[in-house]
């Protein structure tokens, strides 16, 4: 078994900004969505195996503790890069044996990012 995707809601008219933070800064690929669900609004990103799909929701409230967590290898350039953008980076320490550390979304979807350690 393993994660088809992860699907994260999103207030109403805010594709353009998550547009922006997943593919412009993540470097995620945008995905075409079936025709019969682009009524919906929202959107699909990709990166290697990782699919995000954004969906609007009406009644939207940010996910603060749910989260997704994204295994990256270079993980001090990626939070260099979110602050450059102008979003916030929370490093988190309580786990000593993981180099990690938080975001949020356009939305205020927390985000967590871990170190992928090499065995070399």
């Amino acid at each position: 078994m393993k994660i088809d995707h992860i699907q994260l809601a999103i207030p109403e008219n805010s594709e353009q900004l998550c547009r922006r933070f997943w593919a412009t800064i993540l470097g995620f690929e945008e995905l075409e969505k079936p025709e019969n669900l682009r009524a919906q609004g929202g959107a699909w990103f990709r990166h290697g195996s990782v699919e995000v799909h954004l969906g609007v929701e009406k009644k939207f409230r940010p996910a603060e503790k749910a989260h997704p967590a994204f295994a990256v290898a270079e993980i001090t350039l990626l939070a260099n890069t979110l602050t450059t953008n102008d979003y916030d980076v929370f490093w988190d320490t309580s786990i000593p044996t993981r180099r990690r550390f938080f975001t949020n979304d356009p939305a205020g979807n927390r985000i967590e990012f871990v170190e992928i350690f090499r065995t070399t």
